[in-house]
């Protein structure tokens, strides 16, 4: 039980900067983030039920499909931001424009599907004794992170930081837990 505690704590880590990237926008309300988590809540147990269901359907190990969809979904992190940065770079763009409510729609819906198989990561390693535990430290861990990080971003002291370091950040905290999985079905 303590390392599907302790997985759910590691690959929240990312929630910690969506807090942050949220809290630095002077037109979100703590209520917002609420909200979110409220959401991926449900969602976390919706994984957590939904992964011990399709857990026999799986012809193979599913630390395999684990492993390399945090690996890829870390990396996927850290390449998006680079990407959207060199695009607003080449635009002109001071990233003030659109829709603001379709953007916080936007994080609240990718941060809870994203909690949601992560639960159901945690749930297919550590089948068949995991327990209720792992969504709700799931998603107790992202509020904590965001929260924490969402009123650490109305200090003075956090709005130095390059953004870029937080995504780096939760991309590679997010391949470090693939890399977990895989040393798991690997037995390293």
């Amino acid at each position: 039980m303590f390392m599907s505690v302790l997985s759910g704590l590691i690959v929240s880590v990312d929630a910690f900067f969506i807090g942050l990237s949220l809290g630095l926008q002077k037109r979100c309300r703590f209520s917002y983030l609420v909200i979110i988590n409220t959401f991926l809540f449900g969602l976390c147990i919706l994984g957590f039920l939904l992964a011990g269901q399709i857990y026999e359907l799986i012809p193979f190990e599913p630390d395999y499909i684990v492993g390399f969809s945090f690996i890829a979904l870390g990396l996927w992190t850290i390449l998006q931001y680079l990407i959207y940065e060199h695009i607003k770079r080449r635009k002109g763009s001071t990233g003030n424009e659109g829709n603001f409510l379709k953007t916080i729609i936007l994080i609240g819906l990718v941060m809870s599907i994203e909690a949601m198989l992560i639960t159901m990561g945690i749930t297919f390693i550590f089948l068949p004794d995991s327990t209720f535990i792992i969504p709700v430290t799931v998603a107790l861990a992202h509020f904590g992170y965001s929260a924490l990080s969402f009123f650490l971003a109305r200090t003075k002291y956090v709005k130095r930081i390059p953004a870029i370091l937080s995504y780096a950040i939760s991309g590679l905290a997010l391949a470090i837990y693939g890399l977990m999985a895989l040393f798991v079905e690997f037995g390293v």
